[in-house]
């Protein structure tokens, strides 16, 4: 089998000097024109393709589909409705819940009707013990509507106080609201500078904060990727995606590819995780993607099926055109198996991509639009948006200026403020490097958080995020995530979460639950010698892990411990974890510890 690589548009990248000491990063290629708001393409591809696909999600044994056409009538009459309703830029729309054809309908309609969307996070709701975070939003939101899909969303809607906003559960009346001419006036009014979302992202130990996501910074950051990628255009994008609208990768970043390129977005109700990777596996081997996106946890958990599922591997590989991973590094064991995988079944690698950004750059920054060979590299700025590498504790901290960067914060002027440096460069926090100093082409590396790195008692400085990436490739697939310990300490040590399917197989406990699994001495025995190997490949201080510690407890939602890239926040695990970390470094070690 043989599908043709995808066209992408070669960097074309300048630099030069700032005034603090840093290097600016910008495209040659310049942001062509694009649309004033995210409705006007669902518009368009009501008109030229009305009768292709545009959603679908699983219903049964088959799959509820709507065309273009059919979404641009439903999201009419459900924009009619908002109007009814007078909500608008001051009366949001709230979601509390997940992905689903009745949640992209109402989006959808929000859009066309000037209403800001609010899509939270329904682990929020369905995973928190306080609901401290739903209410933290609603008080900043102040919503007009809240939509939560289901009776799982009782307990939220019975704890929290959402105002005068009108509760709905289902999606039945608000489709069938009779269209009038205000909704294309409604339209009208809708430009670059309108609110179109307000996403939520995790601080390190604050509440959210609820990023502004005007239309025109949307509009630009798809128009940015249109012109990397202009194979979108002769191919529209079919994606088979389970990454949550609440979040910039899924909502953004891939939702508003199909809208901006006409595409079909088939919903995935699976996810990464042990109960929930066959859904994924029947909808990859029933639907072949042209493009399929996802986290590198998500890669860790399908490529087991993959290798062993010739049926899934053949429909997966159909006509897959890229594979993108985002939102947090991909271990290079796992790049290694794709590329196997893919050659196994079509006699060559499938091109596989990367790109930087963040909630409040829309999110694109920068994408590796050109071959790259390993994992790491994150690429270059796109078009309209410009990179300063700024001098920041000893490395370059990565600054952002462009049409898709925010304005600030919702209901939050003090963070907005810091959030910007005197020259009204957006402060990422996130460090950044040129693979090759002479050629900015190459493209940039990621090069961990600024704020994540410290020092061992000898003054030698650990590299956290590159660290991290290492050792949980070392020990793959026996560990999801951890979290790097040392600082003013003698040498390095680690929390570490497990893969419970992996250490279920390696205990010989199928049904073993996480309290087991931390004190298994297989699972120990196996871990201290994936370690020690990594170990003798970096036997630096900085780079050789001497202990370890594995917890039963998931990470916090509560606690922040979970970022909205999707892995461990440092910053808060260490200090929700205090007295694991005194555990781990005392002297002798409990049993808890494993010694490497």
């Amino acid at each position: 089998m043989t599908v043709a690589q995808p066209a992408l548009a070669p960097p074309r990248i300048t630099s030069r000097s700032s005034r603090d000491g840093g290097l600016i990063l910008s495209s040659e290629m310049a942001l062509e024109p694009y649309e004033a708001s995210l409705g006007m393409l669902l518009r368009r591809w009501a008109e030229e393709a009305p009768d292709r696909t545009f959603l679908a999600e699983r219903a049964g044994d088959d799959w509820r589909t709507l065309t273009w056409a059919e979404a641009n009538a439903a999201a009419s009459s459900i924009a009619q409705g908002l109007l009814d309703r007078r909500l608008g830029p001051d009366r949001p729309l709230m979601i509390l819940s997940g992905n689903s054809i009745d949640h992209a309908l109402l989006m959808l309609g929000g859009f066309l009707a000037g209403v800001p969307v609010v899509p939270v996070s329904p682990a929020y709701s369905l995973m928190s013990t306080d609901f401290g975070k739903v209410r933290h939003i609603a008080g900043l939101v102040k919503p007009g509507l809240v939509f939560a899909q289901g009776d799982a969303f009782a307990g939220a809607l019975g704890a929290v106080d959402f105002g005068a906003a009108e509760i709905v559960t289902s999606l039945d009346e608000l489709p069938a609201t009779e269209v009038t001419g205000a909704v294309d006036d409604a339209l009208a009014r809708v430009g670059p500078e309108s609110l179109a979302k307000v996403l939520f992202t995790s601080g390190s130990t604050a509440m959210p904060k609820g990023v502004l996501n005007t239309h025109g910074m949307l509009c630009a950051n798809q128009q940015s990727l249109a012109q990397i990628w202009p194979f979108t255009e002769t191919t529209p994008p079919v994606l088979v995606d389970w990454l949550p609208w609440n979040h910039t990768f899924g909502g953004n970043h891939d939702f508003n590819l199909v809208l901006k390129r006409g595409g079909t977005m088939y919903i995935d109700a699976g996810r990464p995780a042990p109960p929930l990777m066959p859904i994924t596996v029947r909808n990859l081997t029933e639907i072949a993607p042209t493009i399929y996106f996802n986290v590198p946890a998500g890669y860790g958990a399908l490529l087991p099926f993959l290798e062993r599922d010739a049926a899934l591997r053949a429909r997966f590989f159909e006509r897959l055109e890229l594979i993108f991973y985002a939102a947090a590094a991909l271990p290079q064991d796992l790049w290694t198996r794709l590329e196997a995988v893919a050659t196994q079944e079509r006699g060559e690698p499938v091109r596989m991509t990367s790109s930087w950004g963040l909630t409040e750059t829309s999110p694109l920054a920068t994408s590796a639009h050109f071959p790259i060979d390993r994992a790491g590299v994150i690429g270059v700025p796109v078009p309209g948006v410009e990179i300063k590498l700024s001098p920041v504790e000893g490395k370059l901290e990565m600054r952002v200026k462009g049409p898709n960067v925010t304005r600030g914060y919702l209901g939050q002027p003090d963070l907005t403020a810091k959030a910007f440096d005197e020259d009204g460069w957006y402060r990422t926090g996130d460090a950044g490097k040129l693979q090759d100093p002479d050629d900015p082409n190459a493209g940039l590396v990621f090069d961990g958080r600024v704020v994540e790195d410290f020092k061992l008692m000898t003054g030698t400085f650990v590299s956290v995020g590159n660290l991290r990436v290492s050792v949980l490739a070392a020990a793959s697939p026996l560990l999801m995530d951890a979290v790097i310990c040392g600082h003013d300490r003698d040498y390095v040590a680690m929390l570490a979460w497990l893969n419970l399917g992996a250490a279920r197989e390696v205990a010989g406990a199928p049904e073993a639950e996480p309290e087991a699994l931390v004190r298994s001495p297989e699972v120990a025995a196996l871990l201290r010698s994936k370690l020690a190997e990594h170990n003798a490949r970096n036997p630096a201080s900085s780079t050789r892990v001497c202990r370890v510690m594995l917890l039963a407890e998931a990470p916090s939602l509560d606690a922040n411990e979970i970022t909205d890239k999707g892995y461990v926040n440092q910053r808060a695990a260490l200090n929700r974890r205090a007295l694991e970390v005194e555990a781990l470094f005392a002297e002798p070690p409990g049993a808890a510890v494993i010694i490497c």
